[in-house]
This record gives structure tokens, C-alpha cells and sequence, in this order.
């Protein structure tokens, strides 16, 4: 069975009809803003002290005092030193339904053992997101494409993943994603989705059309901002 690439999985969890016209114009590419923004989840060491001149002259979306206190918060955490040196950057996964890019792979610390003395720590994938993070958690088409991402690793280590992470580094904080129940139900949904598109499927017009670049030619009554613009 194809595989799906991760992008397109995230897609099919936003909207099965955007996916169908990214697919049919092959258009997959990243903003040069958005990856400038992506490049700030490798430099959190250089940044997390870094003045206010500094901090100005990068894409944010926070104050350069309200971003060093983020990155000061995320130096706390379990998973910092694997998040600023981590095993994988920028690397690829092949899984059993889905491949595409992991911006991070973040293994565990040596010795990590369970009740029995057997190794019993787990890697971690990481989506990296140039945008802002809702008020708690993380975005639906960002938790199940970091699914998908687990899912891949599990599949390449042939052991259970069973967490991702999603990086906000233009904000400065990082999101847990839990392979729960209903999680894996979204991933299972998007997955199916992403594999039926032959075909315009149904349109949707709602808050989701306010973002879509593809909102003017889809027929909705909204139109993006970029098409407003144009």
C-alpha cells in the first residue's frame, strides 16, 4: 500500500479537500518565512540569553523578553539537553503507512532500565511548527501527523513509541502529544482520508477556509487573507 507523507497526513486531518489540490498542483513547499522560523528549534542555547537586538532581528512571535523566559522555562525541562543535541536532526522515517521528515529525534539517557533491568526508555520524534500554539496542547492536524511520526519510529525500532513532541520554537515552548486512544482514532481517520482522495471531496465553509490559500477556487464563501491580497 502507498505510503502517505507526513505533510499529507496533517492535511487530510485540516481538510480532505485542501490536501486534494495541494496534491493535484504538487505543491508542497515550505515559506521561506516558515522555514527561518524552523531554524530557531536548533539555536535554543544561543538564544536563551541572546539580547534584545539580537532577538529583533529574528521572525518571532513573541517579545524578546517574553522569548528568553520561554526558553529559560524550556531549560527546565526533562528533555532539554536532547532537544539542543539531539541523535536525528532533519532526518527521514519510513513507517508502515506513512514516511517523510523528523526534525528531531531525541533518544534517551544511557542506563534508562525498567523494573527488570531490560532497557525500557523509548525515543522521541519531534514536529517542529513554525506557527503559534493553541491555549493548551496542540494543534489537531499537528497531534496526528506527531502520530504518525511515533507510529514511523516504532515501526523502524520495532519497539513502542508512545509519545512525540511538537516544538513552537518562534514561541519558545514545546507540546507533549500522548499516543492515547482517541489520538490513534484521529491518525486512523486522517490515514484513511489521505489514501480515498481521487477525487474533489466535499467542501467544507467554516473558520478552517480563513487560513486555506485554496478558498477562492474551492468555492467557499470566504477567501483567504493571501487571496484577498493578491
Amino acid at each position: 500500500m502507498t505510503l502517505v507523507p507526513f505533510s499529507d497526513l496533517a492535511r487530510a486531518a485540516y481538510c480532505p479537500r485542501q490536501l486534494y489540490y495541494v496534491r493535484r498542483d504538487d505543491e508542497r513547499s515550505v515559506p521561506p518565512k516558515a522555514r527561518e522560523r524552523i531554524g530557531l528549534a536548533f539555536r535554543y542555547e544561543e538564544l536563551a540569553d541572546a539580547p534584545d537586538r539580537t532577538l529583533r532581528q529574528l521572525p518571532l512571535h513573541r517579545s524578546p523578553a517574553a522569548y528568553r523566559r520561554n526558553l529559560r522555562r524550556l531549560r527546565e525541562r526533562d528533555e532539554y539537553e536532547a532537544l539542543v543535541d539531539p541523535a536525528t536532526e532533519r532526518g527521514f522515517l519510513s513507517g508502515k503507512d506513512c514516511h517523510g521528515t523528523v526534525h528531531k529525534v531525541l533518544d534517551p539517557g544511557e542506563g534508562a532500565t525498567d523494573s527488570d533491568g531490560a532497557d525500557s526508555a523509548t525515543a522521541i520524534p519531534t514536529l517542529v511548527s513554525s506557527g503559534e500554539p493553541p491555549e493548551n496542547g496542540v494543534w489537531e492536524p499537528q497531534a496526528v501527523r506527531a502520530v504518525g511520526l511515533a507510529k514511523a519510529l516504532a515501526w523502524e525500532r520495532e519497539r513502542e513509541v508512545d509519545r512525540a513532541l511538537v516544538e513552537y520554537p518562534a514561541v519558545g515552548v514545546v507540546r507533549e502529544v500522548r499516543l492515547t486512544t482517541r489520538k490513534k482514532a484521529a491518525y486512523r481517520t486522517a490515514l484513511r482520508a489521505a489514501r480515498s482522495i481521487d477525487g474533489p471531496p466535499p467542501r467544507v465553509d467554516d473558520d478552517r477556509c480563513d487560513a486555506c490559500d485554496y478558498a477562492a477556487e474551492c468555492g467557499t464563501r470566504r477567501r483567504s487573507l493571501r487571496s484577498l491580497l493578491g
